[in-house]
């Protein structure tokens, strides 16, 4: 088939440009594929951060033509002729935004029969706000096909779109940071922690729906109890200017020496080193639809410890390749996290994750977007 693939690459740095690339790769694998991506995904005064790393040149893809800019009307419209003029059996576009709704929606009226498939990261955003499920509306009631990988993720999108024609597919592993296939100790060496620490990581952009007050509250309790002897949580990730008020909960739970953190963003190349040291990844979400946090540490052979919201219950099985907890709860976190160091529950739950290969893969992800498109 003759594919179009729109969406963030290289070199703009995230879980989605990753996504996009490693997607590109699976269907580049079977068919002839177009990757397109951005002249300007976020203008400045929207997204103030840097949002390209040109470090990591594993996910560059060559031949893409970067045809878009999101905040410039009439380039959505000559973007849209040449898309038309490529002639695609489909046209495939990454979905996680409502900015990108004028975009998407003014170019979408001059795509013809062209078939219009969305793989959707996110159907509504995580932070809500005024007009988003009018601007979600607009955009997606145009697409023929859907992707998405959630069951709630699925019942949002019929909210808006009663006849969707969907599938829901977990989301696929990231296993392309293994840049050194690096040791437990190595990894641990070169970030100056002991071979006998039981480590926790949570990583990826603070937020305030993903929870990490919970965790330090469920290490404060940890520590009351005398749980917390060589136990260390390591905190990997942008703070985006909200560090002191996790470092008062550090302090008032009495955890400095036993929490560790390195803020800021973590280019592709820097990542290895956090998954490959430590023993668990723990990711106490007060919401999510799904989470590529869950798909690196599977890439890295890493169990888990989530909460029950969203999808991530779909991903993660409990006792086999992690642990689910309730949300919003301390206590019953910090009992999880006993359980898994006193159990020695981490070389059972890798052997799952292993066994669990195909159906976190590129390659099953391939097959059902072919389902799609060679059926219409």
């Amino acid at each position: 088939m003759k594919l179009t693939l729109i969406g963030p690459t290289y070199p703009y740095k995230g879980g989605i440009a990753h996504y996009t690339t490693l997607m590109y790769r699976a269907l580049k694998a079977r068919h002839e594929v177009t990757m397109v991506s951005y002249k300007l995904q976020y203008p400045k005064f929207l997204f103030k951060k840097e949002q390209k790393d040109y470090s990591n040149k594993s996910f560059c893809i060559e031949e893409t033509q970067y045809l878009i800019h999101t905040a410039n009307p009439f380039n959505w419209l000559s973007s849209a002729r040449k898309l038309k003029k490529m002639k695609s059996d489909a046209i495939i576009i990454e979905w996680w935004h409502p900015y990108f709704a004028p975009c998407y929606y003014i170019m979408s009226l001059f795509f013809g029969k062209t078939k219009l498939l969305y793989l959707c990261h996110n159907v509504f955003p995580h932070e809500r706000f005024f007009l988003d499920k009018f601007l979600v509306r607009l955009v997606l009631k145009r697409g023929d096909y859907f992707i998405l990988h959630s069951k709630m993720e699925a019942k949002e999108l019929l909210s808006i779109k009663k006849d969707a024609q969907y599938k829901v597919n977990v989301h696929p592993t990231y296993n392309v940071f293994q840049f050194q296939n690096m040791s437990k100790e190595k990894a641990r060496e070169i970030l100056g922690r002991g071979r006998e620490e039981k480590l926790l990581l949570f990583f990826g952009f603070i937020r305030p729906y993903k929870g990490l007050s919970y965790l330090l509250k469920a290490m404060g309790i940890l520590k009351r109890q005398e749980k917390l002897k060589k136990r260390k949580l390591l905190i990997v990730g942008d703070f985006a200017g909200t560090r002191r008020e996790y470092e008062n909960l550090i302090e008032e739970n009495e955890i400095g020496e036993e929490v560790w953190i390195k803020d800021g963003y973590t280019p592709d190349r820097e990542v290895e080193p956090y998954f490959a040291a430590c023993d668990v990844v723990v990711l106490p979400y007060e919401s999510a639809t799904q989470s590529g946090i869950v798909q690196i540490a599977y890439g890295f052979e890493k169990p888990v410890i989530v909460t029950n919201v969203g999808g991530l219950p779909e991903v993660v099985e409990h006792k086999k390749t992690g642990f689910i907890v309730e949300p919003n709860n301390p206590k019953a976190l910090a009992q999880s996290i006993d359980n898994f160091f006193e159990g020695q529950w981490g070389e059972r739950l890798k052997k799952n994750i292993q066994a669990e290969a195909y159906r976190f893969s590129w390659d099953r992800m391939a097959d059902v977007v072919e389902g799609f498109i060679s059926s219409s």
